[in-house]
Parts: structure tokens; C-alpha cells; sequence
């Protein structure tokens, strides 16, 4: 266990960032897997209306930290992909 005032405020501080972190990473993992449903059922209307939401919340993420620039771009070039498989 850390003994110095100022180790101490760092693990304070990771553990606050750590909890922000889990919940950006799990709101856009159920996010994406609303989409990916919508988009597997073929459900054009709601895919549509969950996929600027979509991505909007991943290029969040990305300015979070949460996303590496490389894996947002890959999830929103693959959803565009399936989106526009639909019509």
C-alpha cells in the first residue's frame, strides 16, 4: 500500500480514471452492439437512426483515450460497410 501523501493521490487518481474509463469503454460497447443487432435483423429504420449516434460516441471515445484512432476508424469503416450492405 502506498505511504507517501503523493503516491497516495495518485492511486486516488487512477482509480477515478480507471471507473470514467469502464464506463466510456461499456456505453460504447452496448452502443455498438445496439447497431450491430439493428443492422443483423435488417432493420434499416432503426440502424439508420442508431448510426450517427454510433459514431459520434466513438469519435468520443477516441478523443477520451478510450480508442486508438486506428480501431474507431476500422468500426465505423465496417459498420458503413454492413450499413450500406442493407439497401
Amino acid at each position: 500500500m502506498a505511504s507517501h501523501k503523493s503516491a497516495l493521490k495518485r492511486l486516488k487518481q487512477t482509480h477515478k480514471r480507471t471507473e470514467l474509463n469502464q464506463l466510456h469503454t461499456t456505453r460504447l460497447r452496448h452502443q455498438i452492439r445496439k447497431l450491430r443487432a439493428a443492422l443483423h435483423a435488417k432493420d434499416k429504420a432503426a440502424a439508420e437512426a442508431l448510426l450517427r449516434p454510433t459514431f459520434a460516441l466513438i469519435d468520443h471515445s477516441v478523443h477520451k483515450g478510450v480508442l486508438h484512432a486506428n480501431t474507431a476508424a476500422r468500426y465505423k469503416s465496417r459498420l458503413t460497410h454492413t450499413f450500406r450492405a442493407l439497401a
